[in-house]
């Protein structure tokens, strides 16, 4: 029996040493970090890279793999997660995938930023021509790029357009010549909204690396070197650690909000609403819905910053939550102020869980009420002292006169009275109006 407790206490002991040590090895393996890019790029997606490009470097990981499958997006979207992969102390992968993705628009400037560029078989990239969004441009001249180029079918190009396309190449260029990659397609991509398939990208150098999924990426970049801000490292992806860091339900609303299609049904909501609410005031609901949508639209086009949206979203929920107390809406003006306060809320200041803003919505809302609701009952009641609360007051007569002037007791108070017709000693009296210090008064 003494020879069994020994063995188990050996087996015991040499668990835990293993245990130790297994957690130990996990926990040195090199992490490598996955952000999903589905869809269009938008200011909610440009949120969710840029953050988790930071939450990365503070982790001190190996690699930022940028998985993406998008047609493309907003230019300012894409040049604020170009800066920041371009500005990242961790390496950037950025991978096409899964087989079928593509990489059109926008992303095929985001895999030109990034440290490494990769495919799965079956995906594309390309098509990268800027597309004006509701911008109408004066007429131009005929442009031999324009034959092969974006923009109208009709042979012109506009002197708008041309900026753009010109911008966008020089753009894309610089980035491909920053990473080694091929400048020319690049420009052709531009300039002619070409695509490639992977195999062909890959053949030539527009792509570093084809590969079949996440962790046959990182067997191939084992032991590659990347320049990361000027200096060159050498990738240790073998046995990482693979984290996915997917959106949070913060950056999923921005995305949604952002999509090029609500958006624009947001823009046109927002003005009907508007417009509805000024030919027939008083409806109140057009207008509250109309504001706030118009808001998050300007938003989505970035034509307001997510700080300076989230801060008027807050205001206006505040100023709508107060108005519900003054102005009998039906709930209409407490509801859309709730509302924008807790979009406001959680576009203003990022890291904000929902269990605390929704306490923090339901607070505020309920102390405006009840404040707003006290105010207005104070402002129903009657006046109770100075020039106002005399009018109406009921007096007696002191003594009898003939109707020119005279003395009366008004609240106790000693008063010197006229009237248009004669009064007698003791006779009741009301005060119609004030001349100064003296009461008109007529019989009660």
């Amino acid at each position: 029996m003494f020879d069994n407790i020994i063995r188990f206490s050996i087996v015991r002991v040499f668990g835990l040493v293993l245990f130790a040590w297994l957690s130990h090895t996990a926990a040195c393996a090199p992490l490598v970090v996955v952000l999903n890019v589905d869809g269009a790029i938008s200011p909610g997606t440009a949120d969710y890279v840029v953050r988790g490009l930071k939450s990365a470097s503070e982790e001190s990981a190996q690699l930022v793999v940028l998985k993406m499958d998008t047609p493309g997006g907003l230019d300012t979207s894409m040049r604020q997660i170009i800066k920041q992969i371009i500005a990242s102390p961790v390496a950037v992968a950025a991978f096409v995938a899964p087989n079928g993705a593509r990489a059109a628009s926008a992303g095929t400037y985001i895999l030109y930023a990034s440290h490494v560029a990769a495919m799965a078989p079956a995906t594309n990239l390309g098509s990268a021509t800027p597309v004006a969004i509701g911008i109408l441009t004066a007429p131009g001249e005929p442009d031999a790029q324009k034959k092969t180029g974006g923009g109208s079918q009709t042979g012109v190009m506009s002197p708008m357009e041309r900026k753009q396309v010109n911008d966008a190449a020089a753009y894309i260029r610089s980035l491909a010549q920053m990473r080694g990659r091929n400048a020319e397609w690049a420009e052709l991509a531009v300039r002619q909204a070409v695509s490639l398939t992977a195999a062909e990208a890959l053949k030539l150098k527009v792509i570093d690396v084809m590969a079949s999924d996440v962790p046959d990426l990182l067997k191939q970049l084992d032991g590659c070197s990347v320049n990361i801000l000027g200096v060159e490292r050498t990738l240790n992806t073998a046995g990482a650690r693979i984290v996915v860091l997917e959106p949070d339900l913060r950056s999923r609303v921005l995305s949604v909000i952002a999509d090029p299609s609500i958006a624009y049904l947001l823009m046109l909501a927002g003005i009907l609403g508007l417009f509805f609410e000024f030919s027939n005031p008083g409806f109140v609901l057009p207008g509250v819905a109309g504001a706030i949508s118009l808001l998050l639209a300007l938003f989505a086009f970035q034509v307001l910053p997510v700080s300076y949206a989230g801060l008027i979203l807050i205001m206006i929920g505040i100023a709508f939550m107060t108005a519900e107390a003054f102005m009998p809406s039906f709930g209409v003006f407490g509801a859309g102020g709730i509302v924008a306060f807790v979009i406001g809320s959680m576009m203003l200041i990022n890291g904000i869980p929902w269990r605390v803003i929704v306490p923090v919505a339901a607070a505020s809302a309920l102390f405006i009420f009840l404040v707003a609701r006290m105010a207005l009952k104070a402002r129903k009641r009657p006046v109770v002292s100075g020039r106002e609360e005399l009018i109406g007051s009921i007096g007696e007569v002191l003594d009898d006169f003939d109707g020119q002037d005279g003395w009366a007791r008004v609240h106790g108070e000693t008063w010197r009275i006229k009237s248009s017709q004669p009064l007698q000693r003791k006779q009741k009296i009301r005060v119609v109006r004030m001349d100064g210090l003296v009461l008109e008064v007529a019989a009660e």
